[in-house]
């Protein structure tokens, strides 16, 4: 009952998500172009929610240019999941594999019957099979709380957000906008400058708060999950403490689609500090491995 009403709930923020980010594309596409802009913007409301819903797996996969494995290629990864997706009684994902030295691992898609996971050269390099199944197990546990249905749209609606905002300013900044006197504050193209600003202003704050929509409260219902299914609550702490330490010297590079695609990973991917952790969508890893310790019977002073 529960697992049906937490369902109902992402279902109903994703409709909401959707629906507000279609009314400012269409108030931002008013601003810039008056009805003709609106009647286009309209247009593209359908297709970005479309593409969001339909596609966000595709969309987040491609951005880590990843692409599937079977059992042959990697048995142990495959066995893991096959093995913590039988224990819990869910589909088994399809498992997907990036190239990227970066280590993290994400999991996504519309629900458990089409969810995928998906997993660094990074990470398998770097931890070993304790490590691993545990963030497996962490990854599972978003697809079994429904979080990759919102996660994965919202992911996709940041990442046509920003490029969007990127082929605008190139359009737009690409031509001659000279405002000539006597235009009454237009451009030589018709171009209004208050709806350039919308574009240019709302479009990355939109993507920003598209990230913290994303609750940091799933990564720690995920870790308790990691640790119930595999009974070793420190395999996930220790697994955790190797990610944000070999990010530091490896981070993901600060392209805008993979910053979206970064609020389904398991951390961030990124060197954070200052002023963007407030935009993070992951609670800090030394509060996750002083729960994790908790839930292992650790307490401070008879840490290991």
């Amino acid at each position: 009952m529960h697992d049906r009403a937490h369902c109902h709930r992402n279902q109903l923020k994703t409709t909401m998500l959707l629906a507000s980010l279609s009314v400012l594309l269409i108030l931002g596409g008013g601003a810039v172009g008056g009805r003709v802009g609106l009647v286009v913007a309209c247009g593209l409301a359908l297709a970005m929610n479309a593409g969001a819903y339909f596609a966000s797996d595709r969309i987040a996969l491609r951005s880590m240019r990843a692409y599937p494995v079977s059992e042959a290629d990697h048995p142990e990864l495959c066995r893991i999941v096959r093995e913590l997706a039988t224990a819990m009684r869910l589909p088994i994902p399809a498992v997907y594999v990036s190239a990227t030295a970066t280590p993290t691992a994400f999991a996504t898609g519309r629900n458990p019957r089409r969810s995928t996971i998906c997993v660094t050269q990074g990470l398998l390099r770097l931890l070993d099979q304790r490590e691993l199944r545990a963030v497996i197990g962490h990854e599972l546990g978003h697809v079994a709380s429904r979080d990759i249905l919102i996660s994965s749209v919202a992911s996709a609606l940041a990442s046509m957000i920003m490029s969007a905002v990127q082929c605008a300013w190139r359009v737009r900044f690409g031509r001659t906008h000279t405002a000539w006197p006597g235009s009454a504050g237009r451009s030589v193209r018709g171009v209004r400058p208050v709806g350039l600003l919308l574009l240019l202003v709302l479009g990355p704050l939109a993507a920003s708060l598209l990230r913290v929509a994303i609750t940091r409260s799933r990564e720690y219902a995920a870790d308790r999950t990691s640790a119930r299914i595999t009974g070793d609550p420190l395999a996930l702490a220790d697994a955790l403490r190797k990610l944000e330490s070999t990010t530091r010297r490896v981070p993901l590079p600060a392209d805008p689609a993979l910053r979206s695609t970064a609020a389904l990973m398991i951390a961030s991917p990124f060197r954070q500090s200052g002023f963007g952790r407030l935009f993070s969508t992951h609670p800090s890893t030394r509060d996750r491995v002083r729960r994790l310790e908790y839930l292992a019977g650790v307490r401070r002073g008879t840490q290991r």
